[in-house]
C-alpha cells in the first residue's frame, strides 16, 4: 500500500470503522482529505486482515445500499455498467465523498456481501513537523472476522434428518 505524507496545514480524517451489526469490533484509521476512496478502502480491508481481491462500494444509505442517492464503486472504474450516477473510488477524493455525509456503508465483495459502517469522527490540521504516513492505523479492537470461514466446518456440524 501506498502511504504517503501530509503537507502543512492538510486536513487529516479519522475514520471509525466497524462491521455492520457488531460495532464492538472496529478500527479507527487516518487518511489525508486528499487520499482516495481506493486508497481507504484498501487500508480498511488491511486493517480487518483481510485480502484486497474484491471489488466494493461506497454507499450513502448504510440500510439498503440499492437506494443510495450517492453511490461510489470500483465497478466504475473497471467498465462495468453501473447506475449513471455512481462515481468511481480511484479518483474520488474524501474530501468529496464525505463532504455531505459522515457515514457510509461500505460493501467488500457483492458474493459475500461484507459490509462496514464508515463514520468520519474527526477532522485535524496536519503539522509541519510530523513525520507521520498515511493511511495509518491508529486503532485496532477486536479480533478480525475469518473472510473465508471454513465451509467444511459448516457442513460437519449441519445435521441430516
Amino acid at each position: 500500500m501506498k502511504r504517503k505524507s501530509a503537507a502543512a496545514g492538510e486536513k487529516i480524517f479519522v475514520f471509525k470503522v466497524s462491521l455492520f451489526g457488531d460495532s464492538s469490533v472496529f478500527r479507527e484509521l487516518a487518511l489525508l482529505e486528499t487520499q482516495t476512496l481506493y486508497n481507504f478502502a484498501e487500508a480498511l480491508i488491511e486493517s480487518f486482515d483481510f485480502d484486497f481481491d474484491h471489488c466494493f462500494g461506497f454507499f450513502n444509505n448504510v440500510s439498503n445500499w440499492y437506494h443510495a442517492e450517492r453511490q461510489y464503486e470500483l465497478f466504475k472504474d473497471v467498465g462495468e455498467k453501473c447506475n449513471p450516477a455512481t462515481k468511481g473510488v480511484k479518483k474520488t477524493k474524501l474530501q468529496e465523498a464525505f463532504f455531505e455525509d459522515k457515514k457510509l456503508l461500505f460493501l467488500f465483495d457483492y458474493g459475500d456481501e461484507w459490509k462496514f459502517i464508515v463514520e468520519l469522527i474527526r477532522e485535524e490540521k496536519s503539522s509541519a513537523a510530523s513525520n507521520k504516513k498515511y493511511p495509518l492505523l491508529l486503532q485496532k479492537i477486536g479480533s478480525s472476522p475469518e473472510q473465508y470461514p471454513d465451509e467444511e466446518e459448516d457442513e460437519g456440524n449441519s445435521i441430516v434428518n
